[in-house]
This record gives C-alpha cells, sequence and structure tokens, in this order.
C-alpha cells in the first residue's frame, strides 16, 4: 500500500478527482481518501512516483509518506 499525504482535499469532488486520477493509470487500483486526515491510501502496482505525480497533476499539493512512517 501507498500512502501519501495530500493538501488541499475539501470535499467529494476532491476525492472524486484524485480517485479519478490515480485510477486512470491503474483501473485496478484501490483508492482510500481520508478527507480530514489529509491522506490518500493506494493499492497498486504502479510505483509511487506514478501515482503521485497523478494526484499532483490534478492541482493538489501532494508526498508520499515513506513506509518507515506508517503504522501498518
Amino acid at each position: 500500500m501507498q500512502i501519501f499525504k495530500v493538501e488541499g482535499m475539501t470535499c467529494a469532488h476532491c476525492e472524486r478527482a484524485i480517485t479519478g486520477a490515480v485510477q486512470a493509470i491503474d483501473a485496478s487500483a484501490q483508492v482510500q481518501v481520508d478527507i480530514a486526515a489529509g491522506e490518500v491510501r493506494v493499492h497498486t502496482t504502479h510505483p509511487v512516483d506514478q501515482v503521485l505525480e497523478a494526484i499532483i497533476n490534478e492541482g493538489y499539493k501532494a508526498e508520499a509518506v515513506p513506509a518507515a512512517k506508517t503504522s501498518r
């Protein structure tokens, strides 16, 4: 699982935009958006940098959370 901290998510439209952007590069990706926490979790076989680029290209400031900093 890849985890991203994403700034600027405020509503269901943001959730759909990010989910759509990730699934545009991997239609089978599972995307979980937590607007309140500013976090996006993605299950995909695509590299982290490609997923991060897809999120950023939607207009959000985002960064990948290193695996060592995740609690799961």
